[in-house]
């Protein structure tokens, strides 16, 4: 959906050069939520903002689904991909149900059709219409301000959602909200979503990849339990924080690990969902006890095995995960066996 081919930024100031992004090339897939993350001043928002011309790249190319964004025309580029800020960015002297439809109008959508899908979209962001739709921003708390931003960044169905730092405004307790309304809304809506944090928890529990970036450069490029498992420089394990063996538990799924079906003997065994993360499945097993086999098949959302995992290799996962800091499996000391 998305490719960005050595893609650098640089401004002028007070007589030098800064490069703020440097040489990145990434691809974003379609249907992604894929987490842009970094310290301060490592050129993640600026990446984003190359996207849909906020920013201009200096050097190299940014296509969407394969037109270069420097040959398109930057009102239809801007218009077909949502954006979201944080504290929202409303319009104060308009309703809500009027800035969620803020695109439609100006695509020349009709009134009840602008109204219909207003409606449609506070509904899917958890603000019933009846409620909400004729409040103006001032009447809403921070929390649902964001809602209301969400919502007008679907209100077009653009293909592409651009969010920076969305959640970065409000309270830790709402923050948390927000972040399990949009993996909600996401799995509904199922977008191309590129989203700006700087907090490594927040891009583990939303991001489907996650590009780490330090200095304009991008550093590592993978899903969460890349980061964790097998990171690329000591930055990666120095930024992912000193619990991460904690963290891999809880974001590395069975789908992940397990053998791949027709590669190990058919055996009995109990099933689990390969959407459950490691600490999940620990979690499950312990409850259901004793089963006298040496493993269980790991399935798919619809029920079909797709994989098999021993209770040998997912111990070592586990030991790999909570054993000394650089240790592998075997290298821990002791046993490692599901709690």
């Amino acid at each position: 959906m998305i490719t960005l081919d050595h893609v650098s930024k640089t401004f002028e100031s007070k007589g030098r050069t800064v490069r703020a992004v440097d040489d990145v090339s990434l691809t974003i897939g379609a249907g992604q939520l894929h987490v842009l993350i970094g310290p301060s001043g490592s050129g993640k928002t600026t990446t984003m903002r190359m996207i849909n011309r906020l920013e201009t790249p200096t050097a190299g190319r940014i296509t969407v689904d394969g037109r270069d964004v420097l040959a398109m025309d930057v009102v239809e580029l801007r218009r077909s991909i949502g954006y979201v800020i944080q504290q929202g960015g409303l319009l104060p002297h308009l309703t809500v149900a009027e800035n969620v439809a803020m695109v439609p109008r100006l695509l020349g959508w009709q009134r009840h059709r602008r109204r219909e899908r207003a409606e449609e979209l506070l509904g899917l962001v958890g603000l019933p219409a009846g409620q909400f739709a004729d409040r103006y921003p001032r009447e809403l708390s921070g929390g649902q301000q964001q809602r209301v931003g969400v919502a007008r960044a679907l209100a077009a169905d653009p293909p592409i959602v651009l969010m920076d730092e969305p959640f970065g405004a409000v309270d830790p307790i709402t923050r948390k909200q927000l972040q399990r309304e949009l993996r909600r809304v996401q799995a509904a809506v199922n977008k191309t979503i590129v989203f700006v944090t700087h907090d490594i928890g927040e891009a583990f529990l939303l991001g489907d990849q996650i590009a780490l970036m330090a200095d304009g450069r991008l550093v590592q490029n993978g899903t969460p339990a890349d980061l964790l498992r097998r990171p690329a420089t000591p930055f990666v394990t120095a930024f992912t924080g000193e619990d991460r063996g904690l963290r891999a538990l809880e974001y590395t799924t069975l789908a992940e690990v397990a053998d791949a079906a027709g590669s190990v003997p058919a055996t009995d065994g109990d099933t689990l969902p390969g959407e459950l993360s490691i600490l999940e499945a620990g979690r499950e097993l312990a409850r259901r006890g004793e089963t006298g086999v040496d493993g269980f098949w790991v399935s798919d959302r619809g029920g079909r095995k797709t994989g098999y995992l021993s209770y040998r290799r997912f111990a070592a996962m586990l030991g790999e995960a909570l054993g000394p800091a650089g240790a592998t499996a075997g290298e821990a000391d002791g046993d490692a066996l599901p709690a």
